[in-house]
């Protein structure tokens, strides 16, 4: 089974605020993004697991016109709070790399 980090062009997270993560999972290619979203293996279920947070708090998107999937979370600490040890963010994507897609 491919990993969706093969069949993506970027996956990526970054702050929607301070509060706020969001994960933004992108592809060129449209038959592979048919693929993952005919699969339902991308959710907010997962999303909820993997990020270990409720799964009410998560925010899931399919976005059709852009080949693309969005989720958002609340970030685990206030951006900038002690112990903050991702300021931007952008380092929170690695999990959704080894999703396995059917």
């Amino acid at each position: 089974m491919p990993k969706l980090a093969e069949l993506t062009s970027l996956i990526r997270s970054k702050n929607a605020g301070p509060f706020v993560m969001t994960f933004d999972i992108m592809f060129e290619d449209p038959d592979a993004y048919r693929t993952v979203k005919r699969s339902k293996v991308l959710n907010a279920g997962l999303i909820a697991q993997l990020f270990g947070c409720e799964l009410r708090s998560v925010r899931f998107f399919e976005c059709d016109n852009a080949l693309a999937f969005k989720a958002s979370i609340p970030r685990p600490r206030i951006q900038g709070d002690q112990g903050d040890a991702d300021l931007h963010g952008g380092q929170q994507f690695a999990p959704l790399m080894d999703i396995e897609i059917p």
